[in-house]
This record gives C-alpha cells, sequence and structure tokens, in this order.
C-alpha cells in the first residue's frame, strides 16, 4: 500500500539556545545562539534532510517562540498538518553550556509546556494510514494529558499497521521520579517493533532504586546509572519487543533480534564538539535506511554516520546532515 508519508515522530519541542562561547564555564557564557530542537524534532529534520517525507505531532504554545519553531520546520520541509497551537500553555525552551569533551550542563524550561497538552483530539486529526512509521519521544510519556494520548496514539497506529519505534529519550527531571520512567516504559514495550536507546537509558527503564541514578555538572541528556545492561537488555527482548538497538557511542551500536545473537555494528570516531543530537541524528539515519528497506545492519551504521557527523557540529536540527554529506562522510571512511 503506497503511503502519503514515510516517518511521523511524536513528542516535543523546544528553542534551543545554545552557548555561544564554546568552551567558556555556564556562569560565564556572554551570548547564547538560537536554534530549534526536541527529540522528534530533530528526528524529523534529519530524517527530512536525508530524503524521508516526513511531519510532526508536536504541541507549540501561541507565543513567538512557537512560531518561530513552527517557521524552522516549514523551511525545512517537515509536514507541520499536525502541530496545534494549544492556548493557555508555553512552547519549551532548552538552554545549554558546551564544554568539551565531556561537560554539556543543560536546563529545561518546560512548565506548563505545550508539547506536554497533546490530547486525543490531536491524536484523532492525524491520518495514520497515510504513514509507514511512527517514532515516539519516551519523555512524551511523562505527564498527562500526552501520555494518555500516547496510548492512544500507539493503538491507532497499530490498527493502521504503522511500524511503531520507541527513542527511549530518557530526561530524569521531566518524571516525578526517575522509577516512574521505567514503570510506564516497561508497560508500553510490548507495543513497539523497533526500541531505540543508549546503555543508561535501557538501564533507566529497568531502575529499581533513584540512587542508580547520578547527574553531574547537570548533564540531564546523560546520566550515570548503575545496573546490569545484559540483564535489562535481556528483559526488554522478553516483552516483546521485535528489534532493540543499543547505542553505544563511540563504539557504534549493537542490534539484538528475537532469537539471534547480537550483532555489533561499529561507529565512526570523530572529535567530539558537542554530544546533543547525537542520538536523534542516529534515528533520522536509521530511520531513513530502514524506510528504504535496507537492512538492519545497514541502517545501523547509516545512523552511527549521522550521529558521528552532529557531534561534530554546534547544535541538533539546524545542523543535521544532509545525504550527499552523508555518504562523502562514509566514503571517506570505508563505507557503510
Amino acid at each position: 500500500m503506497s503511503r502519503a508519508y514515510d516517518l511521523l515522530t511524536i513528542g516535543r519541542s523546544s528553542i534551543d539556545l545554545y552557548s555561544a562561547n564554546v568552551g567558556s564555564p555556564f556562569t560565564e557564557i556572554k551570548a547564547f545562539n538560537a536554534f530549534v530542537g526536541g527529540c522528534p524534532t530533530n528526528i524529523a529534520v534529519g530524517a527530512t534532510r536525508l530524503g524521508l517525507k516526513t511531519a510532526i505531532l508536536t504541541g507549540i504554545g501561541n507565543d513567538q517562540v512557537g512560531a518561530f519553531i513552527k517557521n524552522f520546520l516549514k523551511n525545512e520541509n517537515v509536514a507541520t498538518d499536525f502541530v496545534p497551537t494549544i492556548n493557555g500553555t508555553r512552547s519549551s525552551a532548552v538552554i545549554l553550556g558546551i564544554e568539551p569533551p565531556n561537560k554539556f550542563p543543560l536546563v529545561y524550561y518546560r512548565d506548563n509546556c505545550a508539547d506536554i497538552h497533546l490530547h486525543l483530539n490531536h491524536i484523532d486529526a492525524v491520518p495514520f494510514n497515510h504513514f509507514k512509521a511512527a517514532i515516539f519521544s519516551g519523555t512524551a510519556f511523562s505527564k498527562d494529558p500526552s501520555r494518555t494520548a500516547m496510548f492512544y496514539a500507539l493503538e491507532i497506529a497499530a490498527q493502521n499497521n504503522v511500524t511503531k519505534m520507541l527513542d527511549l529519550d530518557f530526561r530524569a527531571d521531566q518524571w516525578d521520579d526517575p522509577r516512574s520512567f521505567g514503570v510506564i516504559i516497561r508497560t508500553v514495550l510490548p507495543q513497539f517493533n523497533i526500541v531505540i536507546g543508549t546503555e543508561e537509558e535501557i538501564l533507566a527503564a529497568y531502575l529499581t532504586d533513584i540512587n542508580q541514578v547520578s547527574i553531574k555538572h547537570q548533564q540531564i541528556s546523560a546520566p550515570e546509572i548503575k545496573g546490569n545492561i545484559d540483564k535489562a537488555i535481556q528483559a526488554i527482548m522478553h516483552s516483546g519487543v521485535e528489534t532493540l538497538i543499543v547505542k553505544r557511542g563511540k563504539e557504534g551500536a549493537s542490534v539484538f533480534e528475537k532469537g539471534k545473537p547480537e550483532v555489533k555494528v561499529p561507529g565512526f570516531p570523530v572529535e567530539v564538539l558537542n554530544v546533543l543530537g547525537a542520538g536523534d541524528a542516529f534515528a533520522g539515519g536509521f530511520s531513513y535506511g530502514y524506510l528504504n528497506g535496507w537492512g538492519l545492519y545497514k541502517s545501523v551504521r547509516m545512523g552511527n554516520a549521522c550521529g558521528a557527523i552532529i557531534v561534530t557540529r554546534e547544535g541538533c536540527a539546524n545542523f543535521m546532515p544532509t545525504l550527499d554529506e552523508v555518504m562523502q562522510f562514509t566514503d571517506e571512511r570505508g563505507g557503510i
């Protein structure tokens, strides 16, 4: 069956204010550059620049920040037909310090944010039968009414034979208790065909003690989490998930499928400028390969390449690579 769109991304969007003084401690930043971000937003732009027909379901406030986000998406040819303006809410914002190679303090401004107010009527407005796949952001499950809307979206996607993907997207400060992330994620895991996450995010899905989580230098997007990664991976596979992709940073990624051994997919070592957005670039690259009929290994390798490129750049959505850029990058490093 022919479908009008390749990919729908669902969840948060924001204006990202990134330090213009790379290397400066957060307290000494003199200026910020304004970009667009949020896991589903970054994925949508990344996938579109590669060549997929992509739309996003997110919420914006009736404010100039929302207009900024929507204008950027339109200019990137991401379909915004399903981006409601939700009165009484505010568009989300993020502020980031950039101190390579390993300090990226992050501050979220998401009190009463628009995208967490997505509700059932917003889901009903989406023609899921027009999409091949939908990728959900874990943060969209953090609070109601968005949480209930996501459960509903999963039902509608399944009814329309849409491939359902989950980017775990664990952000500890967006949950009332970090363990709540695991409770909700474990509930929805069986409904997804493909799950993508870092080792830390996979461990977060099985937290039993909040003391397992340590966040240094306010790096909300890069927590340290104690636990047994092998047991957590096996638990996800036993949940009913068909494919799990574990992102392992510079080491590349691993693919787990039911009844098959782990497949390790090498990455592309680069010098890191900013780690934010790497996982979203990965998801965009992986989606491009997967929805074009590539095998899992090659699709993950494509994701690794996109992630490697983005960590050498200043920001996220605004800096996603084009297909020509990725092909040149990989050709110079042994190919995909």
